[in-house]
């Protein structure tokens, strides 16, 4: 099958920053599709504005805010119909760098297999909470799948195999909030997915809109971790098993 990208861009009350995006990321050609997560009325009108003035724009609308990963999830869903290959997700509050995007696209082009993980790389910007909030998901992660093949599971600048993922999104086990990046990703590698790590500049910019919410979002993490504990648990057998025929690969390929 042709390799053929796009980006989608996940959407809730971001109108201030999303034109800005769409013109950067309209410079590498890519098909882009929006899904608007509910917005109110000033953000639905600049998103119109936006579709009319880049006509790579394909717009869809949720009609009240479901969560990131239900977002994502529709438009990833929406390019794999129409015969997109693999999805770059990006967020629309301007955390990411797009001039990273040729690198994405370089590196799925070697790996169409696998998922261009996004390893963070943070500014003075970044709040200190958040920031050693992370390597305590870090941590889980590594146990969740016995390995340290994912580096960074929170980032959401990260590019998808659409086949793997559609199959994945149709099963109906991904959670739909801010616990959305790390469940999939981590259920990707259960399933076999490659991972491949992509460090990338992350920024907090100044008077940025965060849907965050302390209490909320962390009771969601914390029963996130403990179904894919407990999911670990149960595919040990199968994640230890690879990892035997990995190393017994490499010794055998190392032998004279």
């Amino acid at each position: 099958m042709t390799f053929q990208p796009c980006c989608v861009i996940p959407i809730y009350e971001h109108g201030a920053t999303i034109r800005a995006l769409v013109a950067s990321l309209a410079a590498h050609g890519l098909p882009i599709y929006i899904v608007d997560d509910g917005s109110g009325a000033a953000t639905q009108a600049e998103l119109a504005r936006v579709r009319e003035a880049f006509p790579q724009v394909r717009l869809s609308r949720l009609p009240q805010n479901r969560g990131k990963g239900a977002a994502v999830m529709h438009g990833m869903l929406q390019a794999r119909n129409d015969g997109m290959t693999h999805a770059l997700q990006i967020d629309a509050d301007g955390q990411h760098d797009p001039r990273d995007v040729p690198r994405f696209i370089a590196r799925a082009g070697e790996r169409p297999d696998a998922v261009i993980c996004g390893q963070a790389l943070f500014d003075r910007s970044v709040p200190k909470a958040r920031f050693y909030g992370r390597y305590l998901t870090h941590f889980m992660v590594w146990i969740e799948t016995l390995s340290f093949a994912i580096r960074d599971s929170m980032c959401g600048f990260r590019l998808y195999p659409l086949a793997a993922t559609g199959e994945l999104i149709e099963a109906g086990v991904i959670p739909l909030r801010m616990d959305f990046d790390t469940a999939m990703v981590v259920r990707l590698a259960w399933r076999g997915v490659p991972i491949e790590n992509l460090p990338t500049r992350v920024i907090y910019p100044a008077g940025g809109i965060s849907h965050f919410r302390m209490l909320r979002d962390n009771i969601r993490l914390t029963r996130m971790h403990t179904l894919l504990v407990g999911g670990m648990l149960l595919r040990a057998p199968v994640l230890l098993g690879r990892k035997l025929l990995l190393l017994w690969g490499t010794l055998f390929r190392a032998r004279p």
